[in-house]
Parts: structure tokens; C-alpha cells; sequence
């Protein structure tokens, strides 16, 4: 929940879930289908069947009707809800509901209630399967609820997030304070951010060790050595270790991502400093709460300083600001030893440590028999509501094959896999086929009347060219020229569409432009999590794939599929599940990418291992994919291009036709001038010696800087360092030497020398055969 004006409260409700909501009479409550095309179910429960006028019963609450209960945190959450039904004396299997909106709704249609009398209101997103075979596919979406309150008062004070399980402990951290607790191996502890932007500072000590009189608590300097980042991450590398390298907690959950392990919790001196003497702080707290474990006072306690926003600037001078935490922020901890424990609620109020305004922390403490994903916390828009990272539909398959995951766009992937590495992956790709996970590209559904005309607005590419059956690869700018992304667009039929794009924010860039050209008779509807993807890439794709994927006589079998084209088929036969199968990739090698619906990749993920037997086929994780995809010269966002970089610049200025696109796009008239007067361009370098360079590593003629390495690798198949550059275009000539700067730039330089890039198969031969 958030607030967006007084008295006004914004909810989501996401696909397949229930937000339950309070009222109170005079209330006034807006139902919105934000994305369209998605139905909704509010169940009204109170003692007065007329508290929401309007909202008649007049279908079955499906989504609360399948709610089951359980233990772990999904199951507890239903539980709760579940608890709440019975109470007003409902049966669940047979509650009711007013059903709102359709298949066909608008985006940001809206219905309105008036409140008369105190209820719950439970509402509802129900997450019908989206159809991959569907030439019209509708993939569920979330709603959002506006309620404005009679009472402003009525509010109260800001809701915590439910608890994620039956919680062991429950207790608040007053503001400027500071408490103790212990915890048990394998227990979990949830430190919370009550309103936002508070810190909290977080000891832990070896129990046991404590009781022998030895104090080993975390240790930053030891941390961060050990796993060689400023802070710990969910993921293989998230321990926190103490002075003997002993792990004491593992971060298993952080839905903010940014702390502070370099600076002490906050003591006397630092406030006497700076003209406050006497002032509470956090150093003192803790003594006077771990005094009763024995443990010595400190004059400043190293801490792990959760939610605090500290960095390091150019000048290496360590800078903070308010934190980037919002209410209901955590950080889920799991306790690997037996614990002693403190945290506090940050008393800093002179500077924007904790915004200015300290506020409460909250802790509880989960049983070591619960389970919880692993995951970091995202916001695409600063507004929006916190989403964890994701396993993919095909995690099923990869995780017993590796345990070194990287968080990626929001979803898990394997960056190698233990039994091969990174260059068997590689040459599996080369000589003979590969399959790995890309699931965590974006997906939407670009769908009706006006669907064409907004892609033709947004993309660089003539839409308007593009066939049914067809995949084009684009830019897509701002008014500016700069590279918001860039993407592949599918043709399924003439107002539907679907956009493949590696950033979050694509959706509401397409949502915006929509907007702004007045386009209202279209839906963008994000299909990420109801179309997940692999790739089969190597010479041998084509062989390994013919046994795999049956197609109707209406579609062109996978040895008559040609490149940058795609077909609907199916696994196995006419009665396997449906499929979708692209031509496409990113390794440079002949390939294609096998699309199915969540409950149907393991499906695939089987069928297509099984089938690769023969052919020599291996798992390929991101380590790899990155050898591969820069031989072939195929760019990557954040690394070769930004919303800076206009597409030349990125090495993509094919995308841009500006000849033979007459419609107007967005960045027309920006790229024509860019392109009439270029400054950089994207070239290949070539090392000499057997050092690798990598992303932002500055380019010198003499003393001047002349480019940027945008990304590096070991080549395997040229034995040879190799780089992509951005370059200026006085020195972007094939031949030219340059030297690439390490350390501060000056004090060791690596030659270079600009080559022909793609490096690998440079004319495209292999992905065309």
C-alpha cells in the first residue's frame, strides 16, 4: 500500500492473488484495471449486506474459493485471508463476489463505490493461463485500488507487511532505541523498516563462543574480503563472516540492496563533533543492551548498518544520503550458528541519515523448518511496488545441473555449470549445440486496433513491413536518440504483436508513448511470467530441433523456418503442448528459441535434452554467453549502448532505415542529425597481449582518451583479448593502434589494435545457413 495524496491510498493487486482492504463509512473506493482486458472480484464482508452500495454478489469468488492453506509463506498468507472470511461467518467454497471488468476492458477503465458501513473488502485478480497458441493472447495483469478515506484520521499508523510465516518473535523497535534477542541455528530474522527510510544498525555474536567469554561478532573487513563486494547479496556469495571466518548469517532476502559496512553505528563522538554533546545514538544503545551477555562497550560499534546509504565518490571520499528504503522494506537474515543479536532504530536527526526523521524497526524471528526464496528486492518506477527475484518455469531442470546462479533482470540464471565451465559451454555452442535458459527477457503483448501504429511510433524499424510470422530487431529511442533498448518484435497477426526486451521499464515506455500520441484503442499487457524461453543455439540446432517440434500444415515445419522468422507448434505431436519457435539468438551461430508456457518448460526442457544426447548437447550459462555473444559483435544494454547513446554509437545503426521508413518515429529528426554528424562509433579491438580489458576501461592515443571498452572477453576461438569500443571516429579506422588504459589510465597501457568486428563469422554466414 502507498500513499499518493492525504487521505488517499493506492493498492495492487497482483494477478491470482486477494488484497484485503478495511473501510469505514464515507469511503469512497475506485477499482482500476490499469492494464486492461483484466476481470476483477470484490467481496464485501460485514455485518450490513448494504456497506457497499452497488456491489452485488452476483457471481462466485473464484480466486478466494482456491485459496489453500499452508505453512510455508504463500499458504500463510491464504490462511490469513482465509481466517478473516470465517470470522464474519462465511464459508469460503461458497462466498460470493461482484465480478468488474472483462476480456475486452480498456486500460485504466475504472468502477466506483461508496462505503456506508464498516467492511472488508477482499479484492481479487483472477489469473486465467495465457494461451501461447493464441493469435490474441491475454496474459493477466494487476489492478489497482484508489481509496479515499472520510477520515484522513482513520488511517492510523502505517501497516507493516504481513508476517511471511508464523513469526517466533514479533517486536518493535522504538525510534532511537535499541534491544537485544537471541536466535537459534537456522532460524530467520526479518528486520524491517516500518515507514521508510530508517537505518538500522545489526549486531551478531557467536552465542556459544560468548559464554566462554570470547566475543566474535560480524566482521566487515573480513566480509568483504571473503566475498569480495562492499556488502553481502542474496545469492552463492551472501555471508556475513566473523574475525575467524566463521559464517554467522546469510542473507536469503533484500528488498532495498543498498547498506553501509564501512562507517561505525553512529556514537557520542560523532555528535559531539558536530556540536550536539549529549545526543542519543546507537553505539550507547547497544552497550546498554549487550551488557548483560558480558560483551566489552565500545566507543563506536563496526556494524552491519542496514538501509544506511553510504558509497564511495571519486574522490574516495566516503558520502551518504537519505536511504533508498520505503515502507516496508526488509532484510530476511538466516542464522547459521547460534546468536546473539541487537538491533536499533537509528536516533540520527541531523543530518538525511534516516530522512531526517527517526522512526521504528520492527523484528520478528521465523523457525529454521520455514522456507523462503532466495531473492532481491526490484522497483521498475520509484512508486512502484517491490518485486523478488524469480526462479524461471525451467529451474526445475537447471539447478540440479549447477549451484552458481546470478541474479539477472530479476530472475535466477546459471552463470556455469559445475560439471562442464564455461568453455565447454562455449564450444558445445560452436561445434555442436547448446541449450540455455533466457527467460528473464521482458515479453508483451502489444495487442489492437492501434498496436501498429504505436510500435511503428516507438521502434525504428517500418513495422508496417513486418509479416505475420515475421521477427524484426530494433532500437528503440527517445526524443533525444538515445537507446531506451533495444528488442525483437513478433508479428502474430494484424493488431497483434509481441515485444521481447531486456529492460523492466519497456512496458511503461510503450504505456507512455501510447499516451502521448492519443492511442488509446491499445493494450500492453506484460506476458514475462506466462512465456518463458530457451535457447538452442549450434550447428547441430536445426538437427536436434526437427525431432522435437511438430507443426500444423498451416505453419512451416522447423527445417523450412527461416532466420528472423517463427512458427506455433507443438512438443512431440499434435496432442504435445503448444510451443512457440523462433529463429533467433544471440550466440552467432545458427539457432533458435523454444517459447512455452510456464507449466510446459520442463516439458520442453526434456524433450529438447533428450533429443541433444546424440548431438553432443550442453547446458550454456551466462559466462559463456558472454565469450559468445561478443565474438559476434551482438551488443548488450548497460554495456555497449544507454539512453545516451544513439544506435550508431551502440553498432546497431542497421536498425534505424531513414530512408526507406517515411512515417515519422520517435527521435526521427535526432537521429538524423546524429547521423549527419557523428562523433562516436562501436569498433572492434583486438589485443596483444593475453590481458582482458574490460567494460568502462578508458582508450588512449598518447595522453587523450579516444574511446571506452564497453565489453571484454578471452576470446576461445581466436586465442586472442578482444573488445568492443566506442570510439571516436577520427581513430575508428581498421588498422589503428591504440592503447587501453589500466589502473588510473596512464600508469599501464595494453596495445590494441581495430579490427573487423563482428570478430566471429563477420558477413553472418552461420545464424543465415
Amino acid at each position: 500500500m502507498t500513499l499518493a495524496a492525504p487521505a488517499l491510498e493506492t493498492y495492487r493487486v497482483q494477478p491470482g492473488s486477494i488484497t484485503a482492504i478495511r473501510v469505514h463509512p464515507g469511503d469512497h473506493l475506485d477499482v482500476i484495471d490499469q492494464f486492461g482486458r483484466q476481470p476483477a472480484e470484490l467481496t464485501v464482508l460485514s455485518s450490513n449486506p448494504g456497506a457497499v452500495p452497488g456491489a452485488p454478489a452476483d457471481a462466485p469468488a473464484t480466486v478466494l474459493q482456491r485459496l489453500v492453506p499452508g505453512d510455508e509463506e504463500d499458504g500463510y498468507a491464504a490462511r490469513r485471508i482465509l481466517g478473516m472470511v470465517a470470522s464474519y461467518g462465511v464459508v469460503a467454497d461458497e462466498a460470493r463476489a461482484t465480478r468488474l471488468f472483462d476480456g475486452h476492458t480498456r486500460a485504466g477503465a475504472l468502477v466506483g463505490f461508496d462505503v456506508d458501513d464498516d467492511a472488508v473488502l477482499l479484492l481479487a485478480a483472477p489469473a486465467v493461463p495465457m494461451q501461447i497458441d493464441s493469435l490474441e493472447p491475454n496474459p493477466p495483469s494487476e489492478l489497482w485500488v484508489h481509496l479515499r478515506r472520510a477520515d484522513p484520521t482513520r488511517m492510523g499508523p502505517v501497516e507493516l507487511p504481513a508476517p511471511l510465516a508464523e513469526p517466533l518473535l514479533d517486536m518493535r523497535i522504538d525510534a532511537s532505541t535499541a534491544l537485544d534477542y537471541q536466535v537459534k541455528a537456522g532460524q530467520f530474522i526479518q528486520i524491517i523498516d516500518v515507514e521508510g527510510r530508517q537505518c538500522s544498525d545489526f549486531l551478531a555474536f557467536d552465542a556459544r563462543a560468548l559464554q566462554d567469554g570470547r566475543e566474535f561478532g560480524l566482521d566487515a573487513t573480513t566480509t568483504r574480503t571473503i566475498v569480495g563486494s562492499a556488502y553481502p547479496q542474496p545469492g552463492l556469495r551472501g555471508k556475513f563472516f566473523d574475525a575467524r571466518g566463521a559464517a554467522l548469517v546469510e542473507v536469503v532476502r533484500d528488498t532495498v540492496g543498498r547498506h553501509d559496512t564501512f562507517g561505525l553505528a553512529c556514537n557520542a563522538k560523532y555528535y559531539e563533533d558536530m556540536g550536539y554533546p549529549g545526543h542519543i545514538n546507537c553505539t550507547d544503545n547497544f552497550n546498554a543492551a549487550l551488557s548483560t551477555y558480558g560483551v566489552r562497550r565500545r566507543t563506536g560499534w563496526p556494524a552491519l548498518n542496514l538501509f544506511y546509504n553510504t558509497a564511495f565518490d571519486a574522490a574516495h571520499q566516503l558520502v551518504m544520503d537519505e536511504p533508498w528504503s520505503r515502507a516496508g522494506d526488509y532484510v530476511l537474515l538466516r542464522a547459521t550458528a547460534d546468536l546473539v543479536c541487537a538491533s536499533s532504530a537509528c536516533p540520527d536527526d541531523i543530518d538525511p541519515a534516516n530522512g531526517w526523521i527517526p522512526t521504528d524497526i520492527h523484528v520478528r524471528v521465523y523457525d529454521s523448518t520455514r522456507r523462503f526464496s532466495v531473492a532481491l528486492g526490484h522497483r521498475v518506477t520509484p512508486d512502484a511496488e517491490t518485486v523478488l527475484t524469480k526462479k524461471t518455469a525451467f529451474a526445475s531442470r537447471t539447478e540440479p545441473l549447477t549451484r552458481h546462479f546470478t541474479e539477472y533482470a530479476g530472475y535466477w540464471l546459471p552463470s556455469t555449470f559445475e560439471a562442464h565451465g564455461a568453455q565447454q559451454e562455449y564450444w558445445a555452442c560452436r561445434e555442436r549445440a547448446a541449450v540455455m535458459d533466457l527467460s528473464a527477457l521482458r515479453k508483451y503483448e502489444v495487442l489492437g486496433p492501434d498496436a501498429e501504429a504505436l510500435l511503428q511510433w516507438a521502434l525504428t524499424r517500418d513495422v508496417r513491413r513486418l509479416s505475420q510470422g515475421q521477427v524484426v530487431y530494433s532500437a528503440m529511442c527517445t526524443d533525444t536518440g538515445g537507446m531506451m533498448d533495444d528488442c525483437t518484435l513478433f508479428r502474430l497477426g494484424d493488431n497483434n504483436f509481441r515485444f521481447v526486451g531486456g529492460d523492466p521499464y519497456d512496458g511503461e515506455w510503450l504505456r507512455e508513448q501510447a499516451a502521448r500520441r492519443g492511442l488509446s484503442q491499445v493494450w500492453i499487457k506484460d506476458s514475462s511470467d506466462h512465456l518463458h524461453n530457451i535457447a538452442v543455439q549450434g550447428p547441430a540446432s536445426r538437427d536436434l530441433l526437427a525431432d522435437v517440434i511438430w507443426t500444423p500444415p498451416t505453419q512451416p515445419t522447423l527445417r523450412e523456418l527461416g532466420w528472423f522468422r517463427f512458427l506455433i507448434g507443438r512438443l512431440g505431436g499434435p496432442a504435445g503442448p503448444p510451443v512457440l519457435v523462433s529463429r533467433t539468438g544471440y550466440t552467432g551461430e545458427l539457432g533458435y528459441e523454444v517459447w512455452a508456457h510456464p507449466r510446459d518448460a520442463a516439458a520442453a526442457w526434456d524433450a529438447v535434452w533428450a533429443a541433444g544426447a546424440p548431438h553432443g548437447l550442453l547446458p550454456l550459462g551466462l559466462d559463456a554467453l558472454e565469450m559468445l555473444r561478443v565474438e559476434a559483435g551482438l551488443v548488450a544494454k548497460g554495456t555497449e549502448f544507454d539512453d545516451q547513446t544513439d544506435p550508431w554509437e551502440a553498432g546497431v545503426g542497421f536498425t534505424v532505415p531513414l530512408k526507406s521508413k517515411a512515417h515519422d518515429f520517435l527521435g526521427r529528426e535526432a537521429l538524423i542529425e546524429r547521423k549527419a554528424h557523428p562523433q562516436r562509433v562501436l569498433v572492434g579491438l583486438r589485443m596483444e597481449g593475453n590481458d582482458t580489458v574490460g567494460h568502462g576501461d578508458c582508450v588512449h592515443l598518447g595522453r587523450s582518451q579516444v574511446g571506452v571498452v564497453t565489453s571484454g572477453v578471452r576470446s576461445p576461438v581466436l586465442s586472442a583479448s578482444i573488445a568492443l569500443c566506442r570510439m571516436a571516429i577520427q581513430h575508428a579506422d581498421i588498422g589503428t593502434t591504440v592503447e587501453i588504459g589500466k589502473l588510473d589510465g596512464h600508469r599501464k597501457r595494453l596495445p590494441a589494435t581495430v579490427v573487423r568486428f563482428p570478430f566471429y563469422d563477420p558477413d553472418k554466414t552461420r545464424p543465415r545457413s
